[in-house]
């Protein structure tokens, strides 16, 4: 796809620009997220780095929108609470009145315990029904298809930066961003992009906490005209085909 329009690299470089600009794209859509529901299906699926065993935590909400996801090292009841505190405070993504869980018990005691760290999750209604997960499991197939296709995922770092930017697409795909006015129609994914994209500075290595700086993609790469284009392109392909 990049040689179709002259431009000349490795699979390396496309790997830089995604864990370079993951986290701007996601900062960037997410001033357009929808809300989503309070009623929540939530499970952990395992996910290999370099031969060890991590963990993505994924819950939908009952219509099986996504609402976050975060690597995290084991299963364990500190893991759950650090996820369940990051959930609540992204934006788009209320209170949880109900949340279906798995069997593991570190997941439901974390629960238990945040409770006396705000009288907010005692409200939360904890249930455990197998089949009511039916629409998280079946949504990790889009996360696990794309995985497999990889080489491997080499450090915990760049897994949970590759994993959030297929997250995202996922997202895209679904409909999660309200970026198209009412009655206009189909959009195509590159106006969704345009549109996402427009209006928000864009990063600089000064100020770049994020990832990688960029400097080891080629000078002459570089100068080509639409390359903000052709890393849109390349970024959509990679996580999605």
């Amino acid at each position: 796809m990049m040689a179709e329009r002259e431009v000349y690299l490795t699979p390396t470089t496309i790997l830089r620009w995604v864990q370079r600009y993951v986290p701007e794209f996601e900062r960037r859509w997410a001033r357009f997220a929808k809300p989503t529901k309070s009623s929540w299906r939530m499970d952990e699926t395992a996910v290999s780095v370099r031969g060890e065993c991590k963990y993505l935590y994924r819950p939908v909400d009952r219509n099986g929108k996504s609402i976050h996801s975060v690597l995290r090292e084991d299963r364990t009841i500190e893991a759950a609470k650090a996820f369940f505190r990051e959930a609540v405070a992204v934006g788009g993504v209320g209170w949880p009145e109900k949340i279906n869980l798995d069997g593991n018990t570190a997941t439901h005691r974390g629960l238990q315990l945040l409770g006396e760290e705000d009288p907010r999750w005692r409200t939360v209604v904890v249930r455990a029904s197998r089949y009511l997960n039916n629409i998280v499991e079946q949504d990790h197939r889009a996360i696990k298809r794309r995985r497999s296709a990889m080489l491997g995922l080499k450090s915990t770092r760049t897994a949970a930066i590759t994993l959030a930017g297929v997250e995202l697409v996922n997202r895209i795909r679904k409909g999660q961003f309200a970026l198209t006015p009412g009655g206009q129609g189909r959009v195509s994914l590159r106006e969704l992009w345009d549109r996402a994209l427009a209006d928000a500075p864009r990063p600089t290595r000064e100020n770049d906490e994020h990832g990688p700086s960029t400097h080891q993609i080629s000078r002459a790469l570089a100068q080509k005209e639409g390359i903000a284009a052709h890393i849109q392109a390349a970024f959509t392909s990679v996580l999605v085909h």
